[in-house]
């Protein structure tokens, strides 16, 4: 891809062949800065594959954040995205609607540096950043007022529900975002000896249009 033309329409096509919703043009600007400050801090800082090409940028970070859109559409949402690094998948929702709530965890100096960049160069309000683990209690209250929990950086289901436990209160969702092997993840975290307050109400499936990924959104909720 070569200039803003490709890349916008690029998102725009590809959430058109995935069923996502509509970008405003304001969003689709937002995005493309976006794209060009990753692809620049990148060159100095690990935030994403270096041998990245754009087509892989665009499918693999800024399409599949967005699957996550469709899911943020109740009263108020407020989103907290675990170990976001250089803000997948929650950055770029709140870039694509920045009326979302967002609260954001990255423990890494270097990747809060370019989040808190990107939040002040898109002019985006009611976002926070916590540069801690999930884990920190003193940092990052439980009583967050969170509506959806999500992560890309947790690699297995179980895990990442039992780091989402002390969020939980009534209706809040856990967004578990996996890859081919879901079913693996999912028969596993249902075999474990743990207990955990959690139960799978619904699950969606995305095909990347061009490098054809599969994605898998599992969605949890608090057992009553």
């Amino acid at each position: 891809m070569k200039g803003d033309f490709d890349f916008i329409e690029g998102l725009r096509g590809g959430c058109r062949a995935m069923g996502l919703p509509e970008l405003d043009d304001e969003a689709l600007n937002r995005l493309f800065v976006y794209f060009k400050e990753l692809k620049r801090w990148s060159q100095k800082i690990n935030l994403i594959a270096k041998k990245a090409t754009d087509t892989e940028i665009l499918e693999k970070h800024f399409l599949d954040s967005l699957t996550l859109l469709p899911l943020l559409d109740g009263k108020k949402p407020h989103l907290l995205d675990i170990g976001t690094g250089a803000g997948f998948p929650g950055l770029v929702c709140k870039a694509a609607e920045p009326e979302l709530q967002l609260t954001l965890v990255e423990p890494r100096q270097k990747r809060v540096a370019f989040l808190s960049h990107i939040t002040r160069t898109l002019q985006l309000e009611n976002i926070s950043i916590f540069d801690c683990r999930a884990e920190d209690e003193v940092m990052l209250p439980s009583d967050g007022g969170f509506t959806h929990i999500t992560s890309r950086a947790v690699s297995e289901v179980k895990v990442f529900l039992d780091m989402s436990s002390r969020f939980m209160q009534s209706g809040v969702q856990v967004i578990c975002m996996k890859g081919p092997k879901w079913e693996e993840e999912l028969l596993g975290y249902e075999q474990s000896a743990h207990s955990y307050p959690f139960k799978l109400c619904s699950q969606k499936k995305y095909v990347l249009p061009e490098t054809r990924g599969q994605r898998h959104l599992l969605i949890f909720e608090s057992v009553p």
